[in-house]
C-alpha cells in the first residue's frame, strides 16, 4: 500500500473508537498518513447523563466491542465511570485535550486519544472534566497539553473550534452513520469507508483504502 492520507472521524467517548484504536496503530505503522478529527459526537448538545438505563445499554455494547477486538473494558470502568451517577456523557474536556496536545504536532493527537481512551476504558477513570483530562496528559507525558488545558488560549480554542467544524462538515459531507469512520479524499472529494472495515482484518481494511 502506497502510503495513503487517511482522515478518521472520531469523538474520545466513543466506545467502538477505543475498539478501532489496534487498526489504526497498524494503519499509521504500515505507513498511511492519518489525520485525526473529533466530531464532536457527545459534546455539547450531544452530552447526556450517564444515568441507569444509558450505564447499561453502554456496558452491554462495551462487552460486544470487547469481544470483537480484544480491546479491554474492566470492572473499574464499569465502577467508577459507568456506575457513578450525576456525572456527564460529554467530550468536550477530552476533546480540547486531544486539540491541546497536536496544537504544534498534529502527530499527538492519536498519542493523546489512546492515553485519554485507556484512562477511561482500563483505568477508570474520569475524562470528562478539565481536570481529569489534564491529569491523564500530564501522566502521559505532555504535561505542556495539560497546561493549556487548565487555562486554554483563544489560540487553543480556536484550534478547537476549527478541528470540530472540519470533523462535522466532512461527517455531514460523507452521510456517515457513525463514528468510526475513514475517509479518503483524492482531488478534493472524500469518499468513506465504513467502520465496519476497521473490524475485520487488516488486509481487508487495506483493499478498502486501496479502492476508495
Amino acid at each position: 500500500m502506497s502510503n495513503p492520507d487517511v482522515t478518521y472521524l472520531f469523538d474520545p467517548l466513543c466506545g467502538w473508537c477505543y475498539g478501532a484504536t489496534p487498526m489504526l496503530d497498524r494503519l499509521s505503522a504500515s505507513g498511511a498518513r492519518i489525520e485525526l478529527l473529533p466530531t464532536g459526537l457527545f459534546s455539547g448538545a450531544g452530552a447526556r447523563p450517564m444515568d441507569e438505563g444509558f450505564a447499561a445499554h453502554a456496558w452491554a455494547n462495551d462487552q460486544r466491542i470487547e469481544r470483537l477486538t480484544g480491546q479491554a473494558f474492566t470492572q473499574a470502568y464499569q465502577r467508577n465511570v459507568l456506575g457513578i451517577r450525576g456525572t456527564l456523557l460529554d467530550s468536550h474536556a477530552a476533546t480540547l485535550g486531544i486539540c491541546a496536545a497536536g496544537l504544534e504536532d498534529s502527530s499527538r493527537r492519536l498519542s493523546a486519544l489512546k492515553a485519554i481512551q485507556r484512562a477511561r476504558y482500563v483505568d477508570g477513570r474520569d475524562i470528562v472534566t478539565v481536570e481529569g483530562v489534564a491529569a491523564v496528559l500530564a501522566d502521559a507525558g505532555m504535561a505542556d497539553a495539560a497546561v493549556m488545558l487548565k487555562k486554554p488560549s483563544e489560540t487553543l480554542l480556536a484550534a478547537y473550534r476549527e478541528l470540530v467544524g472540519r470533523g462535522r462538515a466532512l461527517f455531514q459531507r460523507l452521510h456517515a452513520n457513525g463514528v468510526p469512520s475513514l475517509a479518503i479524499i483524492r482531488n478534493d472529494a472524500p469518499r468513506l469507508i465504513g467502520s465496519n472495515a476497521l473490524f475485520g482484518s487488516f488486509d481487508n481494511l487495506v483493499a478498502h483504502i486501496a479502492a476508495a
